[in-house]
Order: C-alpha cells, then structure tokens, then sequence
C-alpha cells in the first residue's frame, strides 16, 4: 500500500514537526490497520492515557483520522482515533450533514510509541465497521505542540481552510478485492 506525506494546511504551520506519513498497513477480512509517522515530534502533545472508549471531541488536540466515502454517493464514514487510546466514529450523509455515531462491533486498537524525535501511531479498526468498497479515503492529522498550536495534515487540502471532510481531502482511492 502506498505512503502518503501528508501536507500540512498553509493557515496553520507546525512549530517543530517536520514531516507526517500515513499508510494503510493491512486490510484482511478482520482489520484494516493504518500507521502514521511524524517527524520532528519532540514538542507534540499526547493527551494523557484514557484506555479504550468512545470520546467525542478527539480533534481538539493530537488526532489521526480516516475518512472514507464509497463510491457512487454523498454518505461517508468518520473515524477519529487519539493517542490517549479513545477514539470515535461517525456516519455523514452529506458535506458534514446528519452526523450520527457509527456503531461498532468492537472498538479499534490505538497504540502510539512516542520516542525523542518520532511518534509512530497503529490504529487497528475492525472491517466489519467499515462501508463496502471501492472508496475514496482520506488519511489525515490535527497535530498539537507545546503552547497549543496546532497543525492540520492531509494528503490534500481545500485552499482557504482545514477542513478534513471536504471533498479535496478524499484524496486516495481503495479499489474492491478482485473476485478469485
């Protein structure tokens, strides 16, 4: 699967942080497990430890996110996943309407390693969560250093703002498995 170096929106430059990458790791009828790398990391803020459990708000601080939007509609899926260990998920119908929270039969597996220069993030999310491919995705990033300023990282952005849900942003495409 293909690494992305994720850009950070020009409205918001990183203090320190000198890179992130996001890829698809795995995808097998059980999981689809992603990493993100960032670089430069040494002054990120990682919220405190909360174990796992569903949280609203996770993009206020440290976030990974993915989102993916099935082909051939409006409708797409939200998940925020936090080194803290929490995470979310939420259905759209459209351009940030009807959100809902996405049930889930198992919640997803968040580890981070925070090391002096590197935070490696794996976020494991169980595939029966996920919509029926083919889908345009979106791998992406709210990075919070010390003071409080935060960076946002897609592989694409909108020009005026950060906005992860913006159509700009689904920015890969995952094709459905070829039948045997």
């Amino acid at each position: 699967m293909e690494t992305y170096e994720l850009l950070f929106h020009p409205a918001n430059p990183p203090l320190a942080v000198s890179s992130v990458q996001a890829r698809i790791l795995a995808f097998d009828a059980n999981w689809l497990t992603l990493r993100w790398r960032v670089e430069g990391a040494a002054q990120v803020s990682i919220p405190a430890f909360a174990g796992k459990r569903r949280a609203d708000g996770l993009w206020q601080t440290t976030c990974f996110e993915l989102f993916v939007k099935p082909d051939g509609g409006d409708a797409y899926v939200e998940f925020n996943l936090s080194p803290s260990q929490s995470w979310a998920a939420y259905d759209f119908i459209a351009y940030r309407e009807g959100m809902a929270e996405r049930s889930t039969p198992r919640d997803p597996v968040c580890t981070p390693r925070h090391g002096q220069s590197v935070l490696i993030f794996d976020a494991a999310i169980p595939a029966a969560v996920l919509p029926p491919m083919p889908w345009a995705y979106g791998l992406s990033a709210v990075i919070e250093e010390e003071g409080g300023r935060k960076s946002y990282w897609a592989i694409a952005h909108r020009e005026d703002k950060p906005d992860f849900h913006s159509e700009a942003c689904f920015a890969a495409m995952l094709a459905a498995p070829a039948a045997p």
